[in-house]
């Protein structure tokens, strides 16, 4: 809009322009206002062309008899030269004053034109800016999750800070928020963290989140710990982003719910309730997320040795993400309309496409489906040779463009061609051992590559990995460049 407001008081200052110094304009940007510019700047070219013609056509009419009655009376007499000079002389004068006129009328209708220009411009600019604010109004409210997902832009995590677990923690810290806050390497997080977030570009902010942490025997949520993460949530919303808050792998309980189902629904339930009861009133910019990569059991079944106990893995993981949507949409509040974020199985693309994932029944049709890409892992995840692979440094291969490809593709097939919005809640790769260039190849890659099919890449990122929590910017400047223009 503010692009806008400039072309059209540079149209107007250019019309002002040519009525006093007889300089063609430009036509303003906006559709309206061109038109009305080009109208009016043709009107005053023709009444001006107009009356240059005539005054040519009468001063050379002039010039042609001055010519003949000069020569006329030189070959007659003295007195008729003189009668032919007061004739010429009245003649001139009299196309003089034609001039005059006509040079006034062009200016009046130049001066017209220019004036209804000018109400025209601001009648459209008018009507433009009720139609923008009325937009703006309806935004959140009226906003699908495709348009939510694409408004979002690009977004990151704030990794290994509130899903930091482990009963050592319990056990050598000081009982409080900031003892977990800060057990994974992460500073107290503060406004200007979050802050800078948003300065960077990033559109949405993952908060990842163990709710067992400081939890009571019953499955209460400790409300300290509540209230840490409400603060950081509160802090992202100000600064205009979406945030994303779910149940992370939280020390890994849901592992046990093929052998005990029971309690873990119910801990599941609870944390739901609970979670949907403390968020309950916020707009939509905030979304909750089903799980993390959990939903998924090898013990049930493994992939990689046939099909026995697929069909009931699957359908564990179809009633867990079904429960979630269940219990928000029951929970009162702003929560009817929440857009929620349903987990992949184990958020891995292959297994989510698989026709035996189902997306939950939602009443309000807003539910996106969330994966993530970590491909390959030995350039993705390891930092240093491992049993199952040897971490490779460098990535760009064709072969590896060509695999992020497929698997965007298959993503935008499976899913958004479908109508169901995608996020690709993690994406990165680590820096130590890794050639910077190959690091900064391939998350500008996945980014991009996600971005362009309308799907909404999040950047996995920890304390001094990516974005520097004291500096509070991206530690690649390049990145960082690339990350301010890839949404534009």
């Amino acid at each position: 809009m503010k692009k806008r407001m400039i072309s059209l008081f540079c149209s107007i200052a250019m019309l002002l322009s040519f009525s006093s110094c007889n300089n063609n304009t430009e036509a303003a940007p906006e559709a309206t206002t061109a038109v009305t510019s080009i109208k009016t700047e043709t009107t005053t070219t023709e009444a001006t062309t107009t009356t240059a013609e005539a005054t040519t056509e009468a001063t050379t009419t002039t010039a042609e008899t001055t010519t003949e009655a000069t020569t006329t009376t030189a070959e007659t007499t003295t007195e008729t030269t003189t009668a032919t000079a007061e004739t010429t002389t009245e003649t001139t004068t009299a196309t003089a004053e034609t001039t005059t006129e006509a040079t006034t009328t062009t200016a009046e209708t130049t001066t017209e034109a220019i004036t209804t220009t000018a109400e025209t411009t601001v009648a459209t600019t008018t009507t433009e800016t009720t139609t923008e604010k009325k937009q703006s109004e309806k935004k959140l409210s009226d906003m699908s999750t495709m348009e939510i997902v694409h408004d979002m832009g690009i977004g990151i995590n704030l990794g290994n800070t509130y899903e930091s677990c482990g009963d050592w923690i319990k056990q050598w810290g000081d009982g409080t928020p900031e003892s977990y806050e800060t057990a994974w390497g992460s500073p107290v997080i503060t406004e200007k963290i979050i802050k800078g977030y948003a300065d960077e570009g990033f559109g949405v902010l993952r908060v990842p989140v163990a709710w067992s942490n400081m939890m009571s025997d019953d499955y209460t949520i400790s409300e300290r710990y509540a209230d840490a993460v409400v603060e950081v949530v509160d802090w992202a919303l100000k600064y205009d982003l979406y945030v994303i808050v779910n149940l992370h792998y939280d020390n890994g309980w849901m592992e046990n719910f093929p052998t005990d189902k029971e309690n873990c629904m119910k801990k599941y339930r609870r944390i739901w309730e609970q979670v949907s009861e403390i968020f309950k009133d916020y707009d939509e910019r905030l979304i909750f997320e089903s799980q993390n990569e959990e939903l998924g059991w090898s013990s049930v079944w493994n992939p990689y040795g046939g099909t026995a106990g697929k069909s009931d893995s699957y359908a564990l993981v179809n009633e867990i993400n079904q429960e979630f949507v269940d219990i928000v949409r029951s929970s009162g509040g702003n929560n009817k309309k929440r857009h929620l974020l349903i987990a992949g199985y184990n958020t891995n693309i292959d297994y989510t496409s698989d026709p035996l994932y189902k997306m939950p029944e939602d009443p309000s049709g807003r539910c996106a489906l969330s994966v993530h890409y970590y491909n390959p892992p030995t350039f993705a995840i390891l930092t240093e040779d491992a049993s199952w692979g040897k971490a490779k440094p460098t990535w760009g291969s064709t072969a590896e463009k060509n695999e992020l490809i497929n698997y965007m593709d298959k993503l935008k097939k499976n899913f958004v061609d479908k109508g169901i919005p995608v996020i690709i809640g993690e994406y990165g790769c680590p820096t130590l051992n890794k050639e910077p260039e190959s690091v900064r190849l391939f998350i500008s890659s996945v980014c991009e590559e996600a971005y362009k099919r309308g799907m909404c890449p999040v950047l996995w990122s920890v304390t001094g990995e990516h974005y520097d929590r004291n500096s509070c910017q991206i530690i690649d400047r390049e990145l960082a460049e690339f990350f301010r223009n890839v949404v534009e």
